[in-house]
């Protein structure tokens, strides 16, 4: 029976790494022989000492957790102590009220909630389920979850890899480790130890496969060393912060119920010492006071902020983002800075040529190739290929293989050098394979004279073996120095340069010779590819910049890389713009980068944990921070982020179990849109505050300053619920629906730390609650000194249409109600009419009447109602004028078409 020290194994005393140790020694220490695999017993013992191969994940919440949250908001809190409240005193219909709106905000959430869970499930998929291992000498396919430490793991392309592997043998293995590295070009892999002085990031350590990536090309087989959470992986998801961030919103939203809550106590004491003052009953004036309070809380708050959001998410998923949790979609609209992973997110992920050299010109794919020598280079790069069709056709989307293969077989075609045709009539015979060491491969096939050779690598190496260059009409001298300079030009604007040459054979040469084969070769061009930036991200980061937010690039590609698809974005204008690497932020401490993050806009070669401390360095600035990404090297800084948004079509589980928006098509620029959305409904969430505080400030100023000018109450208990129920309901919602201000992308994000009642507001609430009541109570005496007996009803009605014109005047903080139409908020519109047809019922409708204690009214006696209102829509206008003259709104800095 197998045995191994599992102290080893658990603890790893080598301080070197496993890439930096010989294959045999590890084979030792694991006590497995690499040509037979362990026994099936020892799998067993090894499983229970290391566990599952598996990520820990966390619990779902069921069903009663989602509505249990919905309940932990602090202004719901304040509402339903607002119910008990009515409850105790006897207005049973004001509890009944409040708890339906509380009931309404929850089972918004709860559906919202839910269906952005039952979404995620559904993107779920089953990443690495089975493994090919040698066990007993005998090849098996078992499921991923029971490999364990020892294991020997056998990979062909396509599969994915199981756990962290050391390599034992390779066959031209190249792996794509984009999601765990956020490096764009697969890694060609080798078996050989690395020297101890060798860089340690991931994407470097290439005799290593890491779990979670994929083989794209070739075959191996590799010692697993590490397995569950002690892989790479797993060690990125141990950097998952559990608790979930509270968004600007909620922190707005609960400072404001806190406030709400220290006023509502405070009318409470002034009202109640008041009347004790002026002689009342003390449980009277307990009650009215009481009632007072309660009416001063916009109770349907919650659920406009519920709809508001609801329907912000249901306008994302109409253009493919998925909100997980309803804040977040007023988060993008607050954010200052927006950290992106580079591969897959603002590029395709996919390479592609950028131009061909030959003879000292470029020639750009989808030109007409006029040179014999161009033609020559598609040739060689059709033919020097491994890509293979996987469908009917010669569509470029039918190749399949390394995308670099690939991205030169769509550029050949593109000069209409079709790969299958070439095949069909110059097949390959022979061919020597790409390695790490000689940097080139090479490719056999059938000449008009004899046999051919096109070679396929590096520039450094392949010129090397170059004598001179290729032409038509024989072979001319090749200037290497100026070959290899120009390469090294095309490499510093962040291209992957690979040079092409070829070689008549009179016969067949033996391939166990390469350096036979590889000699005196004619050089043919250089090809430069990039995975090039997707065609709407250059106008998103555009937006971005326009609208205050600061783009910044973090991702794990090569420095030149970054700094190259940086500058065609617009995230930098400048080809030296500074760009920091891992390896530099390694060397500075967190004060040393508090200094530097809010200058530097590109980051490479970056591993997790730096990306985390990136983030969090920026949030020390006071920026709201939103992380995109695919990976999983992306999700701890997901998590981190004031919002993560994910991709949910290329991205990966762990990164969209980590982020609270997911784009469904990977597409940046849905990031542009979810801003927008954002602010409108941070602007809207604030309009209703503004209308419905106003109006609750009105009420209170009219009963409050009535007795002190020595007028009689001036409204009803059944008044005052029933301002409360027409007013705050469907108007407020109906602001649900207002149209984004003109400018709103062109305007600076939010400070998080401003308070809901920024820009003016506490004073608008303040003097136009004033001025309502100021009216109310002039019409109120106006009525009583020219014995007019509907005093009572007058005030009802004024103080009922004062706050309809509020609503269609406050639409806009700049914009004059003629210039926005009324028609460009219909549900405002129909809810504002449905009001004043139900309150001229409550006049006018004789069973309704002793309801409401109500008397109809004269024509004269409405039109001074309908003009007192009005007058609230003049002061408003007035104040928009004042901004607009002052330049003070937030929309008139400029104006977006």
């Amino acid at each position: 029976m197998q045995q191994t020290n599992e102290a080893a194994l658990s603890a790893n005393p080598d301080p070197r790494g496993w890439h930096q140790r010989e294959v045999h020694e590890l084979a030792a220490e694991h006590a497995v022989n690499p040509e037979h695999g362990l026994h099936a017993n020892e799998v067993e013992r090894r499983l229970v000492v290391h566990g599952p191969n598996e990520l820990p994940s966390v619990a779902q919440r069921g069903p009663l957790a989602i509505l249990a949250a919905q309940f932990t908001d602090f202004m719901v809190l304040v509402l339903l102590a607002a119910a008990l409240v009515s409850g105790v005193i006897g207005e049973l219909i004001d509890t009944v009220a409040i708890l339906v709106i509380v009931l309404l905000n929850a089972v918004i959430g709860f559906m919202q909630s839910w269906r952005a869970d039952r979404a995620m499930a559904a993107l779920k998929q089953l990443a690495a389920a089975q493994a090919t291992v040698l066990r007993s000498s005998q090849r098996q396919e078992v499921p991923a979850h029971k490999l364990v430490p020892g294991d020997i793991v056998l990979l062909e392309a396509g599969n994915k890899v199981p756990a962290d592997l050391r390599l034992i043998h390779t066959a031209q293995l190249h792996v794509d480790e984009s999601a765990l590295t956020g490096e764009s070009v697969t890694v060609a892999k080798h078996s050989a130890a690395l020297p101890d002085a060798a860089d340690s990031a991931l994407g470097d350590r290439l005799n290593m496969a890491f779990k979670g990536t994929t083989a794209t090309h070739g075959r191996a087989r590799g010692l697993v060393v590490a397995t569950g959470s002690a892989t790479e992986l797993g060690k990125v998801a141990q950097l998952l912060d559990p608790e979930d961030r509270t968004t600007p919103l909620q922190r707005r939203l609960a400072a404001f119920g806190k406030r709400l809550a220290l006023v509502v106590m405070g009318i409470c004491v002034v009202i109640f010492v008041a009347g004790i003052w002026r002689g009342e009953q003390a449980l009277l004036m307990a009650l009215t006071a009481i009632s007072l309070a309660v009416a001063a809380i916009p109770e349907a708050l919650p659920a406009v902020v519920s709809v508001l959001l609801a329907l912000g998410a249901r306008r994302m998923v109409a253009v493919n983002a998925l909100v997980r949790r309803l804040p977040s979609v007023e988060t993008l609209g607050s954010v200052t800075t927006i950290c992106s992973d580079k591969t897959g997110t603002l590029t395709q992920n996919k390479m592609h040529a950028e131009l061909v050299w030959t003879n000292g010109q470029s020639w750009l794919p989808d030109e007409t190739p006029a040179e014999p020598v161009l033609l020559e280079t598609l040739r060689a790069a059709a033919l020097c290929n491994d890509a293979h069709q996987n469908g009917g056709t010669s569509a470029a989307q039918d190749w399949q293989g390394d995308p670099t293969e690939t991205a030169l077989v769509v550029a050949a075609q593109s000069g209409g050098v079709d790969k299958a045709a070439q095949e069909a009539r110059w097949p390959r015979l022979k061919e020597l394979p790409f390695d790490s060491e000689r940097k080139r491969m090479t490719t056999l096939h059938p000449g008009p004279t004899g046999f051919v050779a096109y070679t396929k690598g590096a520039p450094e190496s392949v010129l090397l073996c170059c004598a001179s260059q290729w032409s038509a009409t024989g072979a001319v001298p090749l200037n290497s120095k100026a070959v290899m300079e120009h390469a090294d030009r095309l490499a510093a604007q962040g291209l992957r340069v690979l040079a092409l040459a070829r070689r008549d054979h009179l016969e067949l040469p033996d391939t166990n010779a390469p350096e036979q084969v590889e000699q005196q070769l004619q050089f043919l061009g250089l090809i430069a590819l990039i995975d090039p930036p997707r065609v709407e991200a250059e106008a998103a980061v555009r937006d971005c910049i326009s609208a205050g937010i600061t783009p910044v690039m973090i991702t794990g590609d090569h420095p030149a890389t970054a700094r190259a698809i940086a500058q065609r974005l617009g995230i930098v204008d400048d080809a030296q713009a500074e760009v920091l690497t891992g390896q530099d932020l390694s060397a500075l401490d967190d004060a040393a980068l508090l200094l530097r993050v809010g200058k530097v806009q590109v980051y490479a070669r970056v591993d997790p944990a730096q990306k985390i401390r990136i983030v969090e360095a920026l949030q020390a600035q006071g920026e709201i921070v939103a992380m995109t990404g695919d990976g999983v090297n992306d999700a701890p800084a997901l998590k981190r982020a004031d919002i993560g948004v994910a991709m949910g079509k290329g991205g990966t589980d762990v990164a969209r179990e980590a982020a609270s928006m997911v784009l469904l098509d990977d597409n940046f620029a849905t990031i542009v849109a979810a801003v927008r959305e954002g602010r409108r409904i941070y602007d809207n969430i604030r309009k209703f505050v503004r209308y419905a505080m106003t109006g609750n400030s009105g009420e209170i100023w009219t009963l409050f300053l009535a007795p002190l000018v020595f007028l009689p109450i001036p409204l009803l208990p059944i008044h005052i619920l029933w301002i409360n129920l027409v007013t705050d309901g469907l108007p407020g919602l109906a602001l649900a629906a207002e149209p984004a201000e003109r400018g709103i992308m062109q305007r600076p994000p939010r400070s998080h730390t401003e308070s809901m009642f920024a820009d003016g507001m506490w004073q608008h609430i303040l003097g136009i609650g004033l001025l309502i009541a100021g009216l109310c109570l002039a019409v109120q005496a106006w009525a009583l000194s020219t014995g007019h007996a509907h005093w009572q009803t007058m005030v009802f009605t004024v103080l009922t249409l004062a706050q309809m014109v509020h609503v269609m005047a406050i639409r806009s903080e700049r914009d004059a109600i003629w210039q926005l139409g009324l028609g460009s908020n219909k549900p405002l519109l129909g809810a504002v009419l449905l009001t004043f047809v139900l309150q001229m019922a409550t006049i006018y409708v004789p069973a309704l009447n002793p309801i409401f204690k109500t008397q109809p009214l004269s024509l004269d006696e409405l039109a001074i109602c309908l003009g007192a209102a009005a007058l609230v829509g003049v002061a408003v206008e007035v104040e928009k004028a004042w901004r607009r003259y002052k330049g003070q709104s937030p929309a008139s800095l400029a104006v977006e078409p």
